[in-house]
């Protein structure tokens, strides 16, 4: 059985998580979803907030579990006993960036090895980041994220 490991902050889970973790299930056994509470990148939803709008997304996925952590990522890896971690890429940045936390993650974690997924051309510039620009400024996120994460931003008063 391989199980591999999603993580980031997922502030918000984006259509273009979802399509990336809906890839994944059909690529291995179980594919956990490892929501960072990672204070330093000041999120606008609380973890339990985050977690929410994943188990309600994702919930179609049977063989896809939500966590959360705090700290390091090899402690959750090998907590959870992975195989793989999961990174999508969108861009040639992304892409180098994600390539240095492979390899200080392979010092860290020896047995473990980062699959790239690319992201669907459809889904290529969507981030959470400019999802949440683009709330912030009154605009329509609704091509970018799922209803339910709607309303959560509009309990945030950001819509």
């Amino acid at each position: 059985m391989i199980t591999a490991v999603y993580p980031g902050t997922f502030d918000p889970i984006t259509i273009g998580h979802e399509d990336l973790i809906k890839r994944a299930s059909c690529l291995f056994d179980q594919v956990f979803i490892a929501i960072a509470c990672n204070k330093k990148k000041q999120p606008l939803f609380t973890i339990k907030e985050r977690i929410e709008m994943a188990e309600k997304i994702l919930a179609k996925y049977k063989n896809v579990s939500i966590y959360s952590f705090d700290g390091l990522l090899k402690d959750f890896v090998e907590k959870h006993k992975a195989k793989i971690i999961i990174r999508g890429i969108r861009t040639y940045s992304d892409f180098e960036y994600e390539c240095k936390m492979a390899n200080i993650n392979k010092q860290l974690i020896n047995n473990v090895e980062t699959v790239f997924l690319t992201s669907s051309d459809q889904f290529k510039f969507i981030s959470s980041t400019a999802v949440k620009e683009i709330a912030y400024l009154g605009g329509d996120i609704s091509k970018f994220v799922f209803p339910t994460v709607e309303k959560y931003f509009q309990k945030k008063s950001v819509h």
